[in-house]
């Protein structure tokens, strides 16, 4: 059948845009703090949930929502099922922005919000891409289903209990990363390592340290509180430090609390070069410092092993593979107190030839000679789709007809819900050359994408379901 795609697209354009605007503007960040039974993981991604599911009624698919940690839009009969992976989760909006991080405004071609990229325009295009092969009356011959999660962007407990009691697509994609198409994902683990606490004092004593909100993001913003009877010099020495790296940052008195706060650029966690990562910086700063022995112990660990590495070259534990890349460490959260030490909250991600048993141990050796103890360990194994698949024919094929261009295959250091299903890739909705900014202030996506992905979705859909 002979359908123009992207005409489609245009004809739906300003609900679709609609749509999106008034998806962006529900602050979907997790937060336990306004959990409930129906909402585990806070009102607003609830809400997110609920706008999607009410969404699917509307326009006549079948919904289903899973516990309030997931739910699905279906449409179409058979046994098998094309799946469709998004998520309405998005991470903390983070400082610096030009534009109200949950306003949906659009300037210059582009929407900005957080969650324009990552995930939930994508989201809306898949949704309208459904809409628009459910209105054409496209014949099937499988189901289709868009699976939604809420809790992409942090320990995945949606699909987890999605998948408990829900049917595993037989096939399908994610719309939560790059163009052309990823057949190959890195291994993602998270863990802490944790100082064991002394009780040694002496007259300088840094009271609290913290920096960064999640463990797949780049700090951008650190504070450390200092009880000194003099902070003259200190200041002096750090606003030099901030001067001589060319870092933003700033230092504050208020009696005998000494304040210093440094200011970096948010990154995705899956390459941590691209941004710059405030709480090492400081770390870096409080290294040569005289403070107390376990805050000492603490800073003097962390730069030794973490600043300005992120691939785990002193920690011994390098891994690079000619496919994936290397491995990469992101420190994302960092915490101290004087009452019970410290700890760093690590995103690593490692290539598919990489040993992680084997990774975890070298960590654990290097943290127990510094008194420190690696902590609540989390893993998720690397991902990988043969490239003469039939999805990956198939979407390539897709691809290719709708762009003009060679639709090549891309392996990343990302993490999406294509490897929740059994034979997933994930698809757009970045395109080559465009900058990646998820998870970075003022995340945006200029809306000629948004509408070309809804129709690469939606003949894909077609191609893959009928």
């Amino acid at each position: 059948m002979n359908v123009n795609w992207m005409e489609e697209v245009k004809k739906r354009e300003s609900a679709l845009l609609k749509d999106l605007q008034t998806f962006l503007r529900i602050p979907s960040v997790r937060n336990e703090q306004t959990a409930t039974q129906e909402a585990p993981l806070g009102k607003e991604v609830y809400e997110a949930l609920c706008y999607m599911l009410k969404r699917g009624e509307e326009e006549g698919f079948v919904t289903k929502n899973v516990d309030g940690l997931a739910g699905h839009l279906e449409m179409g009969n058979g046994e098998e099922i094309v799946g469709i992976l998004c998520h309405v989760d998005v991470v903390p909006p983070g400082d610096g922005w030009t534009f109200d991080p949950f306003g949906g405004t659009i300037v210059d071609g582009k929407i900005y919000a957080r969650g324009a990229l990552d995930d939930k325009g994508p989201t809306i295009a898949a949704f309208y891409a459904m809409k628009i092969v459910k209105e054409l009356g496209l014949p099937l011959a499988k189901r289709v289903r868009m699976i939604i999660g809420t809790d992409e962007e942090s320990d995945w407990q949606c699909v987890e209990r999605y998948f408990q009691t829900e049917q595993m697509p037989t096939l399908g994609f994610a719309p939560d990363a790059d163009f052309p198409i990823i057949y190959a994902e890195k291994g993602i683990a998270d863990f802490d390592l944790i100082q064991q606490p002394t009780n040694e004092r002496s007259e300088c004593i840094l009271l609290s340290f913290h920096a960064g909100r999640r463990y797949n993001m780049v700090p951008d913003f650190a504070e450390a509180a200092l009880r000194l009877t003099d902070g003259g010099a200190m200041k002096e020495r750090f606003l030099a430090f901030l001067q001589t790296h060319a870092i933003d940052g700033e230092a504050h008195s208020d009696g005998e609390t000494f304040t210093l706060r440094v200011r970096g650029v948010s990154a995705h966690g899956m390459e941590p070069n691209n941004g710059v990562n405030a709480g090492l910086w400081l770390v870096k700063f409080l290294e040569n410092e005289q403070l107390d022995p376990q805050a000492n112990a603490f800073v003097r660990f962390v730069s030794q092993y973490f600043h300005e590495d992120t691939r785990g070259r002193r920690l011994g534990v390098a891994h690079t593979n000619e496919e994936l890349g290397d491995l990469t460490i992101n420190v994302g959260v960092l915490s101290y107190t004087n009452e019970h030490g410290g700890k760093i909250g690590i995103n690593l991600r490692y290539p598919v030839t990489n040993d992680i048993v084997h990774t975890k141990k070298m960590i654990e050796q290097v943290a127990e000679r510094h008194a420190f103890a690696l902590t609540d360990f989390s893993n998720s194994a690397p991902h990988y789709v043969a490239k003469d698949h039939p999805l990956v024919q198939t979407l390539q094929r897709v691809y290719e007809e709708q762009t003009g261009e060679r639709a090549s295959l891309l392996a990343i250091g990302g993490g999406t819900y294509a490897r929740s299903l059994q034979a997933g890739v994930a698809f757009g909705p970045l395109f080559p050359n465009r900058p990646d900014v998820a998870h970075q202030k003022d995340e945006h996506m200029f809306i000629d994408d948004l509408l070309k992905a809804t129709a690469i979705y939606a003949q894909a859909i077609y191609e893959l379901a009928k």
